[in-house]
């Protein structure tokens, strides 16, 4: 008898800016020849929205996956299900028919500032806090609903379910838009105690239950496409698809973060810092945030609004040298020698301060300042960042046993890594997997169908471990005193 291939895994992959598909085998391997990449442009507006639309982005997912199938079925090859990542906190209406009512909205849409405000107002922001895991912020689902059935009215109206993206491609596909744990537990309407909705949030809310992925229906996959994508991909049909998964979860797994004593640094457009727990409950501290992986693990942390795409405004802004010739430059300069106080917030800001109202803000500019000052000045106010959610977390979980780090903003800069490191003032170890959100989609699915016993059991590949500089990091402290200072100065005092 031929010997059989072994297990595959298709992942498809939904960001903020990218769709993706690719393979992993059960090691966690990707697989190369396999996969699709195409880029797409969120749209925003000047009064705060981001959005997306629902039919477009669903091409975009249809056509990777037609690529990766075309590619399997050269390769004789059936993959034994679909894993499925998406960005966290976007909401979409769907009509009774199934159709689109709304664009999808992003969490970095702020237009419900006012909401998030007036809900504070009916609730004890503190106690919802410790019931969802969720502030009452414009990141998630209640500010924005409040926000639609004011200014949508008519869309508002016309919805009969509100539901995520992975849900709108599970309907259009499968049939069904089954959501999982994961997905709802991002949207501030969830108890994270209870693994159910939360029915105080509701009780304030212009939805209700009804409007909503049943909470007894979540995480099942679903096996049987529907025309004409059963006629298009046939390797796809009769095969488990599990529901779309918060992508920060997915990431922690894929690069090697499965215990509460190792922390995720990750930075991509935006950045966050995570800690998986299997555990019955968790103690939520104020400044964090914490949804689900799945029902039996949290997931607990902070999200910075500036992340990888401060250093691309630098980058199209600024006269700054070839990157190569940039990171050589960072490499031989001292934490602070360029004399500036940088505050990142070109996205307001969530953890720690969660005001979307925060703007960026540079001091101590000269005309002898030049565009590396000010580069290297945006790097480090972001590892400052890091450095207040890295303390938040060590407070409420102990200190970590290793911070690794993922991210092609990051990891593409040996400095701004060195950076975290002595910010943090701990050792930041990379993690080398091409695709770590991917391949953590790949790695819980395999779990689920046993094929690995857990999914702490499959190691990542990483490199070796930037050390923390002692020195730097007391120059990282002054820096982070001075930087509250002027925090303080220009959004609290003022």
């Amino acid at each position: 008898m031929l010997p059989q291939p072994a297990p595959c895994i298709v992942t498809l992959d939904v960001g903020t800016s990218s769709v993706r598909t690719l393979l992993f085998d059960a090691a966690g391997q990707e697989q190369p020849g396999f996969g699709e990449h195409q880029t797409y442009q969120i749209a925003t507006t000047h009064d705060g929205g981001v959005e997306v639309d629902a039919d477009i982005l669903l091409k975009l997912c249809a056509d990777c996956l037609a690529k990766i199938h075309a590619q399997l079925a050269a390769a004789n090859l059936k993959p034994v299900a679909v894993a499925f990542d998406t960005f966290w906190h976007g909401i979409l209406g769907i009509d009774e028919s199934g159709k689109p009512t709304t664009r999808v909205i992003h969490a970095f849409d702020n237009r419900s500032a006012a909401e998030a405000t007036k809900l504070a107002t009916l609730l004890d922001a503190k106690r919802s806090h410790a019931r969802t895991g969720c502030r009452l912020h414009t990141s998630y689902w209640p500010s924005k609903l409040v926000w639609l059935s004011t200014n949508r009215e008519a869309a508002f109206q016309a919805t009969r379910r509100w539901i995520s993206f992975g849900e709108y491609v599970f309907s259009r596909v499968l049939g069904d838009p089954i959501a999982s744990t994961s997905m709802v537990s991002g949207t501030g309407l969830w108890h994270q105690a209870t693994n159910d909705y939360d029915e105080e949030m509701l009780a304030v809310l212009p939805i209700s239950r009804a409007e909503l992925s049943p909470a007894d229906a979540l995480d099942r996959p679903a096996t049987k496409l529907l025309d004409p994508y059963r006629n298009q991909w046939p390797l796809f049909d009769g095969i488990p698809w599990y529901p779309a998964l918060g992508d920060g979860a997915c990431n922690n797994i894929g690069s090697g973060c499965t215990t509460a004593d190792e922390f995720s640094l990750m930075v991509g457009t935006s950045g966050a810092m995570r800690a998986v727990l299997e555990s019955a409950s968790v103690e939520i501290a104020d400044g964090l945030w914490c949804y689900r992986v799945d029902p039996k693990r949290f997931i607990l942390g902070g999200s910075l609004s500036n992340g990888g795409d401060v250093y691309a405004w630098m980058r199209r802004t600024l006269q700054l040298p070839s990157e190569a010739d940039e990171e050589a430059e960072l490499s031989k300069v001292k934490p602070g020698s360029h004399g500036l106080l940088l505050l990142p917030f070109f996205a307001g800001e969530r953890s720690p301060y969660w005001r979307p109202d925060l703007r960026a803000a540079v001091t101590g500019m000269d005309l002898g300042t030049s565009p590396m000052d000010i580069l290297q000045a945006a790097l480090e106010s972001v590892a400052l960042g890091f450095r207040d959610i890295f303390v938040a977390m060590a407070e409420n979980l102990g200190r970590p046993q290793q911070v690794i780090a993922s991210g092609g903003a990051l990891l593409a800069s040996r400095s701004w890594t060195q950076m975290m490191a002595d910010a943090v003032g701990m050792a930041v170890t990379p993690c080398l997997e091409h695709e770590a959100t991917s391949r953590g989609a790949a790695l819980l699915a395999f779990e689920r169908l046993g094929i690995i016993g857990s999914i702490g059991d499959v190691a990542m590949k990483s490199g070796p471990p930037l050390q923390c500089d002692p020195a730097n990091n007391r120059i990282f402290e002054e820096l982070h005193a001075s930087q509250q200072k002027l925090f303080r100065k220009l959004f609290v005092e003022s």
